[in-house]
Order: structure tokens, then C-alpha cells, then sequence
């Protein structure tokens, strides 16, 4: 309280002095900021021989580095100091204990609703930046993408907007797509993911998590090119990296992604267990919230499951995703689970049910138009169909999807479907249909990325087609060491031809 018969200095006053005090600085040197001549301004606001404005007052809290905000603060603790509101007169007026206990529950109560709200909105602004930041990526990268290699490297050395994270995440993922088809393009656009980040301004543990980030697509890129001893240094390197930034208390970067990239990794390089529980890692550190990401990595474990034969857990799998899957409203990921699921059914000899969820399946092919689906969709239904022993369904389908691989160059798969078939023309006695198939298959060991395992065996079975010699048990065989070397091969580029991408 103030002394009797002094007037108490205003708030505004207090705040002036309040702020320039903070900043050591005199009241020559706020002048000087202020571009007035004469200091003893500044000393009559303060002692209160003059009134000063909240515009002065805001002028001199942006002189001295405050915003508006902070005066706005400052007059707010005042008022609470020394509040206006007369006290009406009481028979018992409160005491001096009472008034203190008031006072400072109002202010523990005014402290917390303040920091609160305070914490509230910085997480409110931060979360409007990094969205506006991701917005602007793609217009950066519009600027970006035409550009040769080393003009794209000059234009984000030259310009500080292009030194920016958002656009490094993008230039990531750009890779990721681009794994799918053109693998000089990953690594080219991983590199300059890894490029950009070198240079994005901030603390050194920050950008240290930005280049961990990006390390880990380099590592995808070299995955997709078979460079995996290559992808495991760049993972090394990678978790190096965002584990040195671990000090950095901004979080925009996914790390499940890091987790979920060198899954596939472990899993080309057929260490199984690895990549099953890098995925549960990728799992608990994406939550419950993001449906899409959790989608992803349920999707790839099924994938791994599929792999070690483990039908029953990869079909477990595939129901714990479907909630996730349904609430996205990604008709592209149902097609792909429902796809799944149909298949797994199959291969547990659960036909009926295979075939129910079939005709969901053809629904989302046609309507999202993907041809290669579609042959896809019809190769699954002869297949059940010749679980279900309508052989002459199964025939016809099967001989449409053995054109349509053949027509498309996808040698893996026009030999599985050819092998299908003839183990049911075999089944029949139609050995001159068989024979004919064979000959029909000799495009297949010109074609790249056959396992040279499986060469050998379709040989095998070709040469005894064409005696005639050939038996349901062995195409069947064939068939099935077929489907073993693709599974083990060390990358699957299939992928750019409707598989789903990893």
C-alpha cells in the first residue's frame, strides 16, 4: 500500500519502469531507442509527473523487445495488486488476515488460468505454424522439382526460404513415392532432403533430428537399390543423429518413421523378428490418434507375417487394422485389407468366406478403376473358385489373368497363374493344354529379376510338359517354390505394379 498523502504511481507507470529495468537499460538509452533528445521525459513517466499513454507506453515495452502482450500483462498483475473496487460498508469489514488470504487466492487462481491459457495459446500458435510451414512445402517444392540436381543445391544454398524443415519432410517423402518406381530418384531426392536439412536454421540439436530424419530415407532409398549394407550405415547413422537431438524440446518430426523405414529393411533382409518388433516400436510411438499411420504399420506387419507363412497371424492382424482402416475413410487402404483379408482366407481353405468378401473387394476395384487390381481381383476369385471346385470358372479366370501378366511383362505372376492353370487342365487329362502353356512361358526366362532358383524349377516343369510327363503334384510344387524365391528375394519391385508399396 502506498504511503499516506503520496498519490501511487499509476500502472502504466509501473510497467515502464518495470520493463526498462528488466532490460538494464537507462533512461538515456530509451530515449536514444525512442529518438527523443531529452531522457527526463522517461523520468516523468515514471515518477508520475506525467501521464504516459498506452501508445507511448507500447512505443517504449517495442524499444526495449516487448510486445504488446507483455504491458497488457503487467497492467493486468496491477490491477490485481491494487484492485478498484471499494469495499461496501460491513457491520464486521474484513481484517487484515481475511483481505491477505483473499488476495493472494486470487492471485494463485489468476497465476494458474494465466499460465494456462498462456501454455494453451503458444500451443495453439506453434501447431497454426508448423501447419502453415507444411502448406508452403509444396509450393517450395513446385519451385524446386523441374530444376536439375545441382540447380536445386544452388537455389537452397542461395535462398534462406528453401533452408526450411517442412520442405526437407516433403523431399523425404517425395523418396518414398519415388522408391516405388525409379530408384535414382529416391536417392537423388533423399540426398537432397539430407541437403536442405544441413542448413535449417535453428539449435544444433533441432537440426540434428531434421538430418536424423532424413538419414533414415536415405536408408530406404539404398534399401529399394539392394544396398543394404549401405542402408544399414545410413540407419546407423540416422539414429545417431536423432538420439543426439534428444535435447531439442521441438517435436514436429515423426520418429515412428524412422522405426517403420527400417522395419522394412530388416524384413528384405529376412531378419523377421527384427522387423515385427520395430514395428511395435513404430506402434507405441504414433499413439492411438493418427488412424492412417497405425493403418500403415498393422498393414506392413501382416506383410511380414505373409512372408514367414504365418497366415493365421498375418489374418489376426488384418482385423486389428479394419477399425483403423474403416474411420480413415481411405477406400484405397479398405481395398487393400479387404484384398488382404480375402486372400488369407483362401489360403486357409476358408473358401465361402474368401468369396463373401470377394464381392466387397470387386466393388472398390471397379470403382477406383485400377486395371491391375481388378486382373488381381479375378486371379483371387478363379482361385477360390477352384477351392470350391468349379473348375470350369476357375479355368476361364485364370487363362484371363495369365494373358493380362503376360501383356504387362510381370513374369513372376504370369508364371504362377500358367502353373495354376495347368495343374487343373492336368487334373482333367488335358496334357495338349498344357504343353501349349509351356510354350506359351518361354517369354519368361528373358525376363529380369527371376530367381535363378526359380528358373531352374520352372524348367524342370517345362521340360516335362512338353513330354507330357508332367503331374498335378508337380506344378503344384513348382508353384509353391515359386512363391517361396519370390518371398525371399531381396527386393520386390513388383511394387510400382499395384502391390502395396512399403
Amino acid at each position: 500500500m502506498p504511503r499516506e498523502g503520496k498519490k501511487p504511481l499509476s500502472s502504466q507507470a509501473l510497467a515502464l519502469l518495470y520493463l526498462r529495468s528488466r532490460e538494464d537499460c537507462s533512461q538515456r538509452e530509451l530515449a536514444d531507442r525512442m529518438g527523443w533528445a531529452d531522457e527526463k521525459m522517461i523520468s516523468r513517466y515514471e515518477r508520475g509527473s506525467k501521464p504516459v499513454s498506452r501508445r507511448t507506453l507500447d512505443a517504449c515495452a517495442e524499444a526495449l523487445g516487448y510486445p504488446p502482450e507483455a504491458v497488457d500483462l503487467l497492467l493486468l498483475v496491477d490491477s490485481w495488486i491494487e484492485p478498484d473496487e471499494e469495499e461496501p460498508p460491513l457491520a464486521e469489514p474484513f481484517s487484515p488476515e481475511v483481505r491477505r488470504s483473499i488476495e493472494r487466492a486470487g492471485l494463485s487462481l489468476g497465476r494458474s488460468f494465466l499460465e494456462g491459457w498462456r501454455t494453451e495459446l503458444v500451443r495453439a500458435l506453434l501447431s497454426l505454424k508448423v501447419e502453415m510451414a507444411r502448406r508452403r512445402a509444396p509450393e517450395l517444392w513446385a519451385r524446386l522439382k523441374p530444376a536439375t540436381r545441382q540447380e536445386r543445391r544452388e537455389a537452397v544454398a542461395a535462398l534462406p526460404e528453401l533452408q526450411d524443415w517442412a520442405l526437407a519432410e516433403l523431399v523425404c517423402h517425395e523418396s518414398e513415392k519415388a522408391a516405388a518406381h525409379k530408384v535414382e530418384i529416391a536417392l537423388e531426392l533423399a540426398d537432397l532432403a539430407l541437403y536442405i536439412a544441413g542448413r535449417v536454421p535453428g539449435e544444433e540439436p533441432w537440426r540434428s533430428r531434421v538430418e536424423g530424419y532424413c538419414w533414415a530415407y536415405v536408408a530406404n532409398a539404398r534399401r529399394v537399390a539392394n544396398d543394404f549394407a549401405g542402408a544399414d550405415k545410413a540407419f546407423a547413422r540416422a539414429w545417431d543423429l536423432w538420439q543426439a537431438g534428444a535435447s531439442s524440446n521441438i517435436s514436429l518430426l515423426a520418429e515412428w518413421r524412422l522405426f517403420d523405414l527400417e522395419s522394412s529393411l530388416r524384413r528384405a533382409e529376412r531378419r523377421f523378428s527384427e522387423a515385427l518388433s520395430l514395428l511395435d516400436q513404430a506402434q507405441i510411438a504414433i499413439g492411438k490418434n493418427d488412424l492412417a499411420a497405425n493403418a500403415r504399420i498393422l498393414l506392413k506387419k501382416e506383410h511380414v507375417f505373409d512372408q514367414i507363412g504365418d497366415t493365421r497371424s498375418a489374418l489376426a492382424t488384418l482385423a486389428e487394422v479394419k477399425p483403423f482402416v474403416e474411420a480413415s475413410g481411405d477406400l484405397r487402404l479398405l481395398f487393400v485389407l479387404l484384398f488382404k483379408t480375402a486372400n488369407n482366407l483362401y489360403h486357409l481353405g476358408r473358401y465361402e468366406e474368401a468369396a463373401q468378401e470377394l464381392t466387397r473387394v470387386r466393388e472398390l476395384a471397379v470403382d477406383q478403376a485400377n486395371e491391375l487390381d481388378l486382373i488381381r481381383v479375378v486371379w483371387l476369385e478363379a482361385r477360390v473358385a477352384a477351392g470350391e471346385h468349379r473348375k470350369e470358372k476357375a479355368i476361364i479366370g485364370l487363362e484371363q489373368v495369365r494373358q493380362d501378366f503376360t501383356a504387362r511383362g510381370l513374369p513372376y505372376d504370369a508364371a504362377l497363374a500358367s502353373l495354376e492353370l495347368a495343374a487343373l487342365y492336368l487334373e482333367e487329362g488335358r496334357t495338349s493344354e498344357v504343353r501349349n502353356l509351356a510354350r506359351a512361358m518361354g517369354w519368361i526366362f528373358n525376363a529380369q529379376g527371376i530367381a535363378r532358383e526359380a528358373l531352374a524349377a520352372l524348367t524342370f516343369f517345362l521340360d516335362a510338359a512338353q513330354r507330357e510327363t508332367a503331374t498335378v503334384d508337380l506344378a503344384r510344387r513348382i508353384t509353391a517354390e515359386l512363391e517361396r524365391t519370390r518371398a525371399s528375394a531381396p527386393s520386390q519391385k513388383t511394387t510400382q505394379r499395384g502391390r502395396v508399396k512399403d
